[in-house]
């Protein structure tokens, strides 16, 4: 049985254990309720844990859906930066590898489904969320995994392999024409696409890419 005093015990020996208990129960909760229906009773209860407990973690609501965010779009973050390293570290078919760094760019969203499911979420309640959440959220996911795609693109570009000016430009319309559309039709992986219609994507993407950005002829 759950007691506040054994609650309180708990959180006093175990104090980032119980923060981390408290975010991965928070993070099922506001992936199954979104932002509107979570409650910290809800997430306490998730966790196995008194409604204090989560207080002393966290202030309020807001903060706990900011640490779930920031928790789950380092990790996101992170996978990105492996995908774009692996595929674009030694070039000799940039047309292939390009199409395969956008099909490894999807495969968050099948490996952090909770995440993405939050992700669906704050579309549909961006207006109710504290002022600057979603924004912090954006610097510390998705703007953070174009910023390691830029550097890798910049170094293709100081190559030869690509014309490029701006690499953080170059690396937003990989992300739109390449990743965006699987994206948006799959609802964030809530949907998943037939990898026929993926393919096409991918490669008319990836097309586009490359008349965009590809190298220009010599002479």
């Amino acid at each position: 049985m759950i007691t506040p005093q054994a609650t309180a015990e708990r959180v006093q020996a175990r104090p980032a254990e119980e923060r981390r208990d408290v975010v991965r129960a928070a993070r099922a909760v506001f992936a199954r309720e979104g932002w509107t229906h979570t409650t910290l009773e809800g997430v306490a209860a998730e966790a196995g844990l008194e409604p204090a407990a989560v207080e002393h973690c966290f202030k309020d609501k807001g903060q706990l859906l900011l640490s779930v965010l920031l928790d789950g779009s380092a990790s996101v973050a992170a996978a990105l930066t492996v995908v774009a390293e692996s595929h674009l570290a030694d070039v000799t078919d940039l047309e292939r590898q390009l199409t395969a760094l956008g099909h490894a760019w999807l495969t968050p969203l099948a490996a952090f489904p909770e995440h993405f499911a939050i992700v669906r979420h704050i579309g549909a309640e961006a207006t109710r969320l504290p002022a600057g959440l979603p924004q912090m959220w954006q610097t510390a996911g998705p703007r953070q995994a174009q910023r390691e795609l830029a550097r890798r693109l910049r170094r293709l570009a100081d190559a030869g392999l690509l014309d490029i000016t701006d690499a953080d430009h170059a690396a937003g319309c990989f992300i739109q024409l390449v990743a965006a559309g699987v994206v948006q039709r799959s609802f964030h992986g809530a949907l998943p696409l037939p990898d026929f219609e993926i393919d096409a994507l991918i490669a008319a993407g990836v097309a586009d890419f490359l008349r965009l950005f590809g190298p220009r002829p010599a002479g």
